[in-house]
């Protein structure tokens, strides 16, 4: 799945917003202001947050993933380009987008959905 997927998937899901806070290099989707997926325009791969420590831990042991480098080590993995199928590449970026609104107040929950 090539940046341009990725950014397009991203930018799909509801609430969903884009910024370059730390440069050009990376865009950072977040929604309601939390983050849930950094795209390296570098060709550097994908940061996301796992549902649980224990899943983020098994792709990196699978190889199919490596702790995100900056982020909390609570789930977060970084994804290659090629390191998975793209359909389940897409499922990881919904799965953190998911994670992320779960945790969100309810009020700010219902908005995303406007």
């Amino acid at each position: 799945m090539s940046d341009p997927d990725i950014t397009a998937l991203c930018a799909a899901l509801p609430g969903a917003s884009c910024s370059q806070p730390f440069g050009p290099e990376a865009d950072v989707w977040k929604l309601a202001g939390k983050i849930f997926a950094i795209v390296s325009t570098m060709g550097g791969g994908v940061s996301v947050k796992c549902r649980d420590t224990e899943t983020a831990h098994l792709l990196i042991e699978m190889g199919r993933a490596t702790p995100a480098p900056y982020l909390p080590r609570g789930g977060w993995v970084r994804i290659m380009p090629g390191t998975m199928p793209p359909d389940e590449l897409a499922e990881r970026i919904a799965t953190s987008y998911a994670v992320i609104r779960a945790s969100l107040p309810k009020r700010l929950r219902d908005q995303t959905l406007a």
